[in-house]
C-alpha cells in the first residue's frame, strides 16, 4: 500500500490537489512539505496533534517536513473557523509562546539527524521585513477581491464582520508557501480542511509567479459523534503541556472516548498497523464493554505525548481512584488525580468533627444526611470506610500532613486541604 492509500485508510485524505500526480511524486522522490502553527497560546492543544503527527508520518515515509511557526501570522490572526475577531497579542507575548511550542514540536518531529531531518522556520523572519508598497505591488496584485471573497474563511465572516487585518491573512499564508517554495523547494502544504482556501491561494500564487507546480492536502477537522467539541472537557482545553493539562487528565480524556469515535481516533493519532486497528475495531463490535480499544488509544497517545513514565503514573492514579487505594499515591500523583474534583481549604483548626466536616463542605446535604451516609457505609477517608458517627478528623489522618480525600458513594470524590 502506498503512502496516499495509507492516509486514505486513516481518514486523513479529505481534499487534495492533483492526487494522481502527487501520489507519483511521493512514490518516486523525497518531497519537501510544510504545515503551519500559529502561537495563539503558550501550548499547542490536542487539535494540533493531527497536523503534527501527519508531518511525522511523512517524515517516517522518507519525506522532509518544514514546521512553520507563525510568528508573523500570529500577530495578525487567522479568521478560519472563527465567527469573531481574534484579540491581537503583543510581539513579546507571541515570541514567548514560540519558545514553548518549539520544545513541544521537538517531541514529535526529528530536527536533529537523518537524511530527511525536519526544518523549523518562523515566518516573522520574512513577513517582518515586508515593505507595504512593495508587497501590494508585487503580491497583492495577484489576489482579485472576488477570488478572496469566495473563500470560505472570508465568506463565512462577512455577515459578522471581518477586519482588513484578518482579511489579509490569506495573502500572508500564500506568501509563506511562495517563500518556502523559492527558498527550500517546498512543493506541498498540509493542514486541516478549514485551511483549504489559504492553501489553494498559495498554490495559485506560486503558479502566477511561474515557480512551477505545488500541491495541497487537507485532513478533516476532528469532531465527536455526540456533537461535543473535540479537545474540550468540563475543565477546559486539553493541552500538550503537562503543566497545563496533567498526564493523568490527558490519559483520562482518551480513556473516556466514545465507542463511536475510538477507531477513528486510533487511525488519526496512533501509528498502529492497519491489522492492529482492524482487530480492535472487531473487538469494539463484539465486546464493547471490555473497552480494549480505549485502553490502547490512551496508552499510545499518552506515551507519545508525555512518555512511558507519565503513562504509568496516570494508570496508577486511575487504578487508585477506581479501587480506592489512595494511600498508594505519591503527593504529586494525588495532586494530579484530584485537580478537577470539588475541593476546600481548612485553616486555623487542628481537628474537626466528622459530621461538621461533611456538612460544612457540602459533602452531605444536612446533619441527618451525614449520619445516614456514615451509617450505611457511604463515607470513605483516604480509601478507608468510616462508620463511627461521633469521630473527629485528626492531624494523623491527613496524607502528606495536609490532604484528606473524602469519597461519598462509589464515585463522588472531595479533597480537603489543610493550610
Amino acid at each position: 500500500m502506498d503512502f496516499i492509500e495509507d492516509l486514505r485508510f486513516r481518514g486523513l485524505l479529505y481534499q487534495v490537489t492533483d492526487e494522481d500526480e502527487l501520489r507519483d511524486k511521493l512514490n518516486i522522490e523525497q518531497v519537501i512539505l510544510y504545515a503551519g502553527f500559529d502561537p495563539t497560546a503558550n501550548s499547542l492543544h490536542i487539535g494540533s496533534l493531527l497536523p503534527i503527527l501527519t508531518l511525522r508520518r511523512f517524515q517516517l515515509a522518507g519525506h522532509k517536513p518544514i514546521v512553520l511557526i507563525g510568528g508573523g501570522t500570529g500577530l495578525i490572526g487567522d479568521p478560519s473557523g472563527r465567527t469573531t475577531e481574534r484579540q491581537l497579542s503583543t510581539k513579546e507575548v507571541v515570541f514567548g509562546r514560540i519558545k514553548n511550542i518549539r520544545k513541544q514540536l521537538e517531541n514529535f518531529i526529528d530536527f536533529d539527524r537523518g537524511a530527511n531531518l525536519a526544518k523549523l522556520v518562523n515566518n516573522y523572519d520574512w513577513l517582518g521585513e515586508i515593505k507595504m508598497i512593495d508587497f501590494l505591488r508585487n503580491i497583492g496584485k495577484f489576489f482579485p477581491l472576488g477570488y478572496m471573497l469566495s473563500k470560505d474563511s472570508v465568506k463565512s465572516r462577512m455577515e459578522e464582520g471581518i477586519s482588513f487585518t484578518e482579511f489579509t491573512y490569506m495573502i500572508l499564508q500564500a506568501y509563506d508557501f511562495l517563500n518556502l517554495k523559492k527558498t527550500y523547494n517546498c512543493d506541498l502544504q498540509i493542514g486541516g480542511s478549514d485551511q483549504w482556501g489559504n492553501i489553494t491561494a498559495g498554490i495559485e500564487l506560486i503558479r502566477r509567479m511561474e515557480l512551477g507546480q505545488a500541491w495541497g492536502l487537507t485532513f478533516p477537522l476532528v469532531t465527536k459523534t455526540d456533537g461535543a467539541k473535540f479537545g474540550k472537557t468540563e475543565s477546559g482545553t486539553i493541552w500538550l503541556d503537562a503543566g497545563m493539562t496533567s498526564p493523568y487528565q490527558f490519559y483520562q480524556f482518551w480513556i473516556n472516548t466514545d465507542d463511536r469515535d475510538v477507531i477513528t481516533y486510533l487511525k488519526y493519532f496512533t501509528f498502529l498497523s492497519h491489522d492492529e486497528i482492524n482487530n480492535l475495531e472487531t473487538q469494539v463490535k463484539n465486546d464493547p464493554g471490555k473497552r480494549e480499544a480505549q485502553n490502547v488509544l490512551a496508552n499510545e497517545v499518552t506515551t507519545l505525548v508525555h512518555g512511558k513514565e507519565a503513562l504509568e503514573s496516570a494508570k496508577k492514579i486511575s487504578q487508585a481512584l477506581f479501587y480506592g487505594n489512595i494511600k498508594e499515591l505519591s503527593e504529586s500523583e494525588l495532586e494530579d488525580g484530584f485537580q478537577d474534583i470539588p475541593s476546600a481549604d481548612i485553616s486555623g483548626v487542628e481537628e474537626i468533627g466528622l459530621i461538621q466536616l461533611l456538612v460544612d463542605y457540602k459533602i452531605s446535604s444536612s446533619n441527618r444526611q451525614a449520619r445516614e451516609d456514615i451509617s450505611n457505609g457511604s463515607i470513605y477517608f483516604n480509601g478507608e470506610r468510616i462508620q463511627e458517627i461521633n469521630t473527629s478528623i485528626k492531624k494523623s489522618q491527613r496524607l502528606f500532613n495536609k490532604y484528606l480525600v473524602v469519597r461519598r458513594g462509589k464515585k463522588k470524590y472531595f479533597l480537603i486541604k489543610w493550610q
